[in-house]
């Protein structure tokens, strides 16, 4: 599993390691390098896909910058994959098979009649969890502009001042870490709380970790932590209270975790 955390709340990818094992390990070496850190993405065309893992905008910066790209990768495509909705694929240059480095899509719909018949099939390696594709429809759902080249279908967060587009206006991926072990309950509950803390639970959150006794995420842009001790779930909002403060047991809260998908 990799996480992507996005503008809009984080991303879950399970990787299809087994049944593409090159691609899975070309996408990972750029997820474990943090390549992909403050990457964006530049492409979206509704009913169809979104697209990126091919530029970045660091904080700062003047404007978007290529991911540095290795070796490309020997097409993995097999019709037991196809190109379905939620299905995690690798771009490439058109009439040339082997040719993905770093840009990746996802499907917004069943486009196995269209990707899986051309330039030798799109090579699905991944599939974005049922949560996830909330997150990635709402990032499909933002309103596009033609910038140009690469740009001509960009996602636009907020309003654009002055006609200048800049690093706050684009659907910024800020990470993407390995999950190296399937989630949690608990994990499953902090996922649930940052959708409905969102004002609070600011992404991104922390990778889960340990420390005082407690299993917690920490947010970073707001401040704040949600954690779990003894089968109770506590938070801290410094901004609101400084104290640890009890929210209920996990037993009460994974139901609705799990009812909403999570």
């Amino acid at each position: 599993m990799v996480r992507l955390f996005t503008v809009l709340g984080p991303v879950d990818i399970e990787l299809f390691d087994a049944a593409a094992p090159a691609t899975v390990a070309n996408f990972l070496s750029y997820v474990r390098s943090s390549a992909y850190d403050n990457s964006f993405i530049h492409r979206s065309v509704p009913g169809f896909i979104v697209q990126g893992g091919g530029y970045t905008w660091v904080e700062g910066g003047l404007g978007p910058v290529k991911v540095p790209a290795g070796p490309p990768v020997v097409n993995e495509f097999s019709p037991t994959r196809s190109n379905l909705r939620a299905t995690v694929a690798m771009a490439k240059l058109a009439g040339n098979p082997n040719s993905a480095t770093t840009e990746w899509f996802v499907n917004l719909a069943n486009n196995a009649a269209n990707l899986d018949n051309q330039n030798g099939g799109f090579t699905v390696f991944g599939r974005v969890t049922a949560p996830g594709m909330a997150v990635v429809d709402a990032l499909a759902a933002l309103r596009r502009v033609n910038a140009g080249g690469a740009y001509s279908d960009l996602p636009i967060v907020g309003e654009i001042s002055n006609n200048t587009i800049v690093r706050a206006n684009v659907a910024t991926v800020t990470s993407m870490r390995v999950l190296d072990a399937p989630p949690t309950d608990a994990d499953r509950i902090f996922d649930y709380l940052e959708a409905v803390y969102a004002e609070y639970l600011k992404p991104p959150g922390t990778v889960s970790s340990t420390g005082l006794g407690y299993y917690y995420r920490y947010y970073p842009a707001s401040d704040s932590y949600i954690g779990v001790a003894d089968g109770v779930v506590y938070y801290l909002v410094p901004a609101v209270n400084s104290d640890i403060n009890r929210y209920a047991t996990m037993a009460e809260v994974l139901p609705a975790a799990q009812e909403a998908g999570y």
